[in-house]
């Protein structure tokens, strides 16, 4: 719960490679085995020793290390699918035109090598939204989310929302969200972009239930309700008719989150307040 506010705050960028979650902090060891424990004899275990390190490169934003780490995991094992797929993800991590077209090269060797490798799929899929292919991406999305078993169902369905929204599919959209929150009822990325689609259908009950749910996950949390979330509460309060509420909010948003797109947006409505304040 305490990174509830990172996750809003990265809210419009899809999730790619869970780097905290694939890797540890390295110092020699990986799940405990030693690079030089058992020799050249295991060679996969040295290149899954040296992506992992990438990793966690990759996580502290030392691109070039990584690079390094990972040109010797694939002469350890230019078999080893996760090399690849860590590959692509630094290079899209990295950018440029060059890096870009190569991050889709490394993607499909991933993929290529192990067709069930879903968290490749995912980060490619990522890719493929963001180079705007997104009929290519809906593919991965829609696959990965569909397979039972796989831990990251949830944030595939949550990508491949945002990709459908992306498109101004709206409805496809909604239903991937709620998809998503059947599998994990706490993600937070599903519930605030629902919230955001009842209010602009104006389905105030819906929205109200969303929000609700997400307010009181954040005040289990402990955190201070983010920017995006009090203005979704505004724009609610807008549409629900309840001055106090808009009031309460507007203050919080105006005094913690000045600088804020929300607190912009917010000013502008107050200036003409017509109908419910634009997403």
């Amino acid at each position: 719960m305490k990174k509830m506010a990172l996750m809003l705050a990265t809210i419009t960028v899809l999730v790619g490679c869970q780097v905290t979650q694939k890797s540890q902090r390295i110092s020699g060891t990986y799940q405990g085995v030693a690079p030089n424990e058992r020799g050249s004899a295991d060679k996969t275990e040295l290149a899954r020793v040296r992506t992992a390190m990438a990793a966690q490169y990759i996580q502290e934003r030392k691109l070039d290390e990584a690079h390094k780490q990972l040109e010797i995991a694939f002469k350890s094992d230019n078999r080893y699918a996760p090399a690849y797929d860590m590959m692509g993800n630094l290079l899209r991590l990295e950018g440029g035109s060059a890096n870009l077209q190569k991050a889709d090269t490394y993607f499909r060797r991933a993929i290529a090598m192990d067709p069930k490798f879903m968290q490749a799929r995912n980060n490619y899929g990522v890719y493929l939204s963001e180079m705007g292919r997104h009929k290519e991406a809906i593919e991965q999305f829609s696959l990965v989310g569909n397979t039972l078993g796989y831990e990251g169902r949830a944030s595939a369905l949550e990508n491949l929302g945002r990709t459908y929204l992306k498109i101004g599919q709206i409805k496809l959209a909604e239903d991937a969200f709620k998809r998503a929150l059947e599998i994990n009822p706490d993600t937070v990325v599903a519930r605030i972009e629902l919230i955001d689609i009842t209010i602009d259908q104006k389905r105030t009950l819906q929205a109200k239930t969303y929000y609700d749910g997400l307010k009181a996950l954040w005040q289990a949390s402990g955190e201070s309700m983010p920017a995006r979330l009090a203005y979704q509460g505004i724009r609610l309060s807008v549409l629900q008719n309840n001055p106090q509420e808009r009031q309460t909010l507007s203050t919080l948003l105006l005094s913690q989150y000045p600088l804020s797109d929300e607190a912009k947006k917010l000013k502008t409505w107050l200036n003409n307040p017509v109908g419910v304040p634009k997403k």
